[in-house]
């Protein structure tokens, strides 16, 4: 399934808004929790933790990966996840008015 141009912000910081994750746990953890219907491609997840960080809404720090290998931890910041609070209503609100049309069954009497 193809990605609406910003999901993937809102998505990685969903990710690892519970817990500090590599870039492959990133998409690994979007791929589980969408049961598989979103494969992140690495160059647009490095992309996007490139300008998350940069925006100050996640921080890294390099740590050992379960495989023994170095690899950088992100982690959601206090901006973050306000951003990803506001971020997340703002989607539903979205949902709710695209099901609206094209759901009629979904519009107010």
């Amino acid at each position: 399934m193809s990605l609406l141009q910003g999901t993937l912000d809102i998505l990685i910081l969903t990710a690892v808004s519970e817990q500090a994750l590599h870039g492959y746990a990133i998409a690994q953890e979007i791929g589980r929790r969408t049961a598989g219907e979103i494969e992140v491609e690495d160059a647009a997840l490095y992309k996007a933790l490139h300008r998350l960080q940069g925006r100050s809404l996640i921080d890294a720090e390099w740590g050992m990966s379960e495989s023994r290998r170095r690899a950088k931890f992100y982690r959601i910041t206090p901006q973050g996840a306000e951003v990803l609070a506001s971020e997340t209503s703002a989607w539903h609100r979205y949902v709710d008015a695209v099901a609206k049309v094209i759901d009629p069954r979904k519009q107010l009497p």
